[in-house]
């Protein structure tokens, strides 16, 4: 065989027992598959319609941002991996409809949600109005555990904002544990500020050697129940 052959084969074959232990190494090494998250959470966005639900859960998963987005109808989800407190966090977000209609069937995903992050639009008075209706959401079907969260979006738009600051703080200090911020999913301001926050405070009341198949919210364990007079299961009273 002409020799020049031969040197191919040697140095291309895969199993020449020539090969370096340190390339085998290496390959081994790519071959491992990506280390399990710690932690599995769900969380929820809320609000009225057109308030910029999915235009924040999409700029925080995929740093993108949809000028003209359809509605969403019932719900859409994303999945995003962060990193907190030296923890591996898998974030399972659901993006709900805003529209009446779809209340009986997003109310089943308020039962395992950790984070409830609640948007409103500033430069929509009625859709800051609408926050009691959804404190009383909150509060008939979520865990009262869950970390809640008010965001008022479109701070792109401050030429044209109706609802100060000032007032969504006061009726954030009418509310136990409610935090606020204000972003713009379309400018990227203080999305992923908001999002982490909110992570945080949930890790922060969760002890740490609890395994994360404890804590995976899947939407398959979330099926309706059915409705229980008011007086069998009074609200918790978040908001006054």
């Amino acid at each position: 065989m002409d020799s020049r052959y031969e040197i191919k084969r040697m140095a291309g074959g895969g199993g020449s027992a020539n090969a370096s232990p340190a390339l085998g190494a290496q390959s081994r090494r790519r071959k491992m598959p990506p280390r399990p998250a710690d932690y599995k959470l769900q969380i929820i966005i809320i609000g009225s319609r057109g308030v910029g639900k999915t235009s924040l859960m999409e700029r925080f998963t995929d740093d993108t941002f949809c000028e003209a987005c359809k509605s969403t109808v019932g719900v859409d989800f994303k999945i995003k991996t962060v990193e907190l407190r030296g923890k591996k966090i898998r974030l399972q977000i659901w993006d709900t409809a805003g529209q009446e209609r779809f209340n009986s069937i997003t109310s089943a995903y308020y039962r395992g949600a950790k984070g409830i992050v609640l948007v409103y639009d500033i430069t929509k008075q009625e859709t800051f109005d609408d926050l009691p209706k959804w404190m009383k959401m909150i509060d008939k079907y979520a865990s009262e555990e869950a970390e809640l969260l008010l965001v008022g979006n479109k701070l792109d738009c401050e030429t044209d904002r109706i609802v100060t600051k000032q007032t969504a703080e006061r009726f954030v200090s009418r509310i136990s544990g409610l935090r606020f911020c204000e972003a713009s999913a379309k400018d990227n301001f203080n999305v992923e500020e908001c999002f982490l926050k909110l992570v945080d405070d949930i890790l922060a009341k969760m002890p740490l050697e609890i395994p994360s198949r404890e804590l995976s919210n899947s939407i398959l364990s979330l099926q309706p129940e059915p409705d229980v007079p008011p007086e069998l299961n009074p609200p918790r009273m978040r908001c006054c």
